[in-house]
C-alpha cells in the first residue's frame, strides 16, 4: 500500500468512498453524498490552504483518504488542524486507516503545525477512537447528542494530538493560509 498526495485523478474514488460513508456510516453527519463537483471544490480549498489532502492506493485502486482541514477559521486557530479520514468498506479493518493518519500526521508537522484534533461521529466508533488512541491522540471529551443520524441521536468524541511540541513553545512556522476569512 503507498500513501500519497491526492490528485484530480483520485475524485471520483473519493467521492465513491465518502459517498459509501454518508449514507451507512455515522463518521460524517452529512446525509445526502455530494458529488465529484463538490468534492472537488472542498478538495481545493484544503490545498488551497496548502494542508495534505492523501490517499492511500493499492495496484492502482484508492482504498481511503485522509485530510487535514482548519480547525476553525480565525486566525489565532492557523496552528490547528482537524483531521478526516475514509476507508471503503472492502478494506475496512486492514490497517489504512491507521497508515493514512500516520502520514497525515507528519505531513502536518511538516509545516509545522502545532495541534490536531479529532471529532469523531458515534461514542460507539472504537475503530476509529483506537487509530487515533494508537497514534498519541487523547480523549478530550464527548458532546453527547450532537447529531441525528439514522434514526438516533449521535455523540462526537472529541481526541487532540499536540504536534512539534503543541503549546510547550511559540510556534516556529507561518500556520496554514486563513486567506479570504
Amino acid at each position: 500500500m503507498t500513501i500519497r498526495p491526492s490528485t484530480d485523478a483520485d475524485v471520483a474514488a473519493i467521492t465513491a468512498i465518502y459517498g459509501w460513508n454518508v449514507l451507512n456510516g455515522l463518521g460524517t453527519f452529512e446525509e445526502v453524498p455530494p458529488d465529484e463537483a463538490e468534492i472537488a471544490r472542498r478538495r481545493g480549498a484544503f490545498l488551497d490552504r496548502g494542508l495534505p489532502y492523501l490517499v492511500a492506493e493499492l495496484d492502482g485502486k484508492v482504498l481511503g483518504y485522509a485530510y487535514a482541514g482548519p480547525f476553525r477559521l480565525r486566525a489565532a486557530y492557523r496552528y490547528t488542524v482537524e483531521d478526516s479520514i475514509y476507508v471503503a468498506p472492502d478494506a475496512a479493518g486492514k490497517g489504512v486507516g491507521k497508515a493514512l493518519l500516520k502520514a497525515l500526521i507528519d505531513a502536518c508537522e511538516a509545516l509545522g503545525l502545532r495541534q490536531m484534533c479529532a471529532v469523531i461521529g458515534d461514542s460507539g466508533n472504537a475503530a476509529s477512537i483506537g487509530v487515533h488512541a494508537s497514534l498519541g491522540f487523547t480523549h478530550k471529551g464527548v458532546f453527547p447528542a450532537m447529531g441525528y443520524k439514522f434514526d438516533r441521536w449521535v455523540d462526537l468524541v472529541w481526541m487532540q494530538r499536540p504536534l512539534n511540541g503543541g503549546g510547550d513553545t511559540p510556534p516556529d512556522a507561518p500556520g496554514m493560509s486563513l486567506s479570504g476569512v
